[in-house]
């Protein structure tokens, strides 16, 4: 026997064996491919706002205060116009100098639209003080509470018999609490010079949440407690015997922060039926998101006689305002206290507080001009409406980076699209707030990432608040484009609904009720996807 030959065979055999893993063919395994991945189809969208994106407030104080670059020359002046109107800060009334300025309050949370839209963005979130445990809302705050009383049954059906399922208003208050005051306002002015409605103080407690990687991060929850009311002067929760109608067990309160106004034009120009098809509130594809649509008043349609004036709710933080007129010219009347055509009569009027006011001051601040008209006027109204209707919407930045484009693809997976829906197309022709939609709105692809809708966000979110159809744990979904610059264009600004959350991140660990899977999810996530994540929020 030739062993030599035998050892020769056996190697090559060896070799053979190695090499074809026994294919016979002698050629080269492939190696296993990795999986491919699929990235969604915005990714690499810049232009989130359609023809309206401005490529330059990248990084900038400024970065929601563009014009929407495709408005005509006219369209432009009357925006311009609107800037104007935006930031002009109102005065007591009478103002002999300038009486167009007249007519704050008499109660209020802030004199001009920009103190709760700093730079069109989110407000300053109040910090209290070190040292001390709590800090009372003065001209600094840009939030305030909205208020209203316990409903005897849910609504589920909006009808002139109840309101349209309105918030019930508080007796003697309404459904907005007034903090500040111009000097008369309260009877006890002497002691409360300025005061509002009643005092409100802020405070914080906080809760650690830890990852599953064992990482934590500390969360805060802002808290409030009501003071003071004009009712019972001094009163307390605690008082022996609290005879405030604010103060009673049936009265429900909730914060509210100063909203974003730049692309809401796109938003009011989506058309209803794309968004009534996003609808799922029994769950059928068993998601665990419903998706429900707010109906509410729409003071627009009751002007107009329209015997059902009822509309899909677009915006607020509970979807409860239908139109940018309604929101805007709401707020101008509610939050500064400055009368307008669409809403001619005080926030206030009929309460005690302001029949008291009348009368000590002489009833020279009813609300009304010198010829009856309201203290703002209609073109004054519709500059600053057709402002928060033409601001620009900021492109989208470091789109081709690959952190930024595996977050794209996390967002996605953790299912956050759910309801934070990218893309719709913008109608091309019709009214909003009822006036004929200008050109530079229609027609638009628009990548705001909301589906519109209300969704139950937990138990921790809640304020049990009723706003028409929304219930007290439900919340419209926020529209996220933008949300990148928010702390270029506010380095104290917050997020969610009261401001608790100082990051993104700490945003998404909010979420509950049926953002608790993706909440989840994200934090099943490694250290180093979460960052991709919030790298994809972050070029929004």
């Amino acid at each position: 026997m030739n062993l030599n030959r035998y050892k020769y065979t056996s190697l090559a055999l060896a070799i053979c064996f190695g090499l074809t893993a026994c294919g016979g063919s002698g050629d080269d395994v492939p190696e296993p491919k990795p999986e491919e991945k699929v990235y969604p189809s915005f990714t690499d969208i810049k232009a989130s706002g359609g023809d309206t994106t401005t490529f330059d407030a990248s990084e900038s104080g400024h970065g929601f205060s563009t014009p929407a670059p495709n408005l005509s020359a006219v369209s432009l002046e009357h925006h311009l116009e609107g800037d104007l109107s935006f930031e002009t800060a109102f005065t007591t009334a009478p103002n002999v100098e300038h009486p167009e300025l007249d007519g704050l309050g008499p109660v209020f949370n802030n004199t001009d639209c920009n103190s709760c839209h700093q730079r069109d963005g989110r407000n300053s979130t109040p910090l209290v003080p070190a040292g001390q445990e709590r800090m009372k809302l003065g001209s600094e705050a840009g939030l305030f509470l909205r208020i209203s009383m316990a409903p005897a049954e849910v609504c589920t059906q909006g009808t002139a018999a109840n309101d349209y399922c309105a918030p019930i208003p508080v007796p003697n208050f309404g459904g907005q609490l007034f903090h500040r005051g111009v000097l008369k306002a309260r009877s006890d002015w002497q002691d409360n010079m300025f005061g509002g409605q009643a005092d409100v103080y802020l405070s914080y407690e906080t809760k650690e949440m830890t990852y599953p990687d064992g990482s934590s991060i500390t969360l805060k929850q802002p808290l409030f407690a009501v003071e003071n009311p004009y009712d019972a002067p001094g009163e307390t929760l605690t008082s022996a015997n609290v005879t405030s109608d604010l103060l009673q067990d049936d009265v429900l309160m909730g914060w509210r922060n100063g909203m974003p106004v730049f692309g809401l034009g796109l938003l009011e120009a989506i058309p209803e039926a794309d968004i009534l098809a996003l609808v799922d509130e029994n769950d059928a594809d068993g998601d665990k998101i419903s998706g429900r649509a707010n109906l509410v008043f729409d003071a627009i349609k009751a002007r107009a006689g329209d015997a059902h004036p009822v509309s899909l709710g677009r915006f607020g933080w509970k979807a409860n305002t239908p139109s940018v007129r309604v929101q805007s010219l709401g707020a101008l009347r509610g939050d500064i206290g400055i009368t307008n055509p669409l809403f001619p009569d005080e926030s206030v009027v009929g309460t005690a507080l302001h029949d008291s006011y009348l009368a000590r001051t002489g009833y020279v601040d009813t609300g009304e001009g010198v010829n009856g008209e309201p203290e703002a006027s209609a073109e004054f109204s519709d500059s600053v409406v057709f402002y928060a209707e033409t601001l620009a919407v900021p492109a989208r930045r470091n789109v081709g980076d690959a952190n930024v484009r595996e977050g794209a693809r996390l967002f996605e997976q953790v299912n956050c699209t759910g309801c934070h829906k990218a893309s719709f197309v913008t109608k091309s022709s019709g009214d909003i707030g009822g006036a004929p939609m200008i050109d530079a709105l229609k027609g638009q692809t628009i990548y705001p990432f909301t589906d519109m809708l209300l969704h139950d966000m937990g138990e921790e979110l809640a304020d049990g608040r009723a706003d028409f159809l929304a219930d007290g744990n439900e919340w419209r979904t926020r529209s996220l484009w933008g949300i990148g610059l928010t702390q270029t264009v506010n380095p104290l600004a917050g997020f969610l609904h009261d401001g608790r959350a100082a990051t993104l991140e700490e945003a998404i660990l909010w979420h509950g009720g049926e953002g608790e899977n993706s909440r989840v999810a994200f934090m099943e996530l490694t250290k180093a996807e979460r960052d991709q994540v919030i790298a994809f929020l972050m070029s929004l």
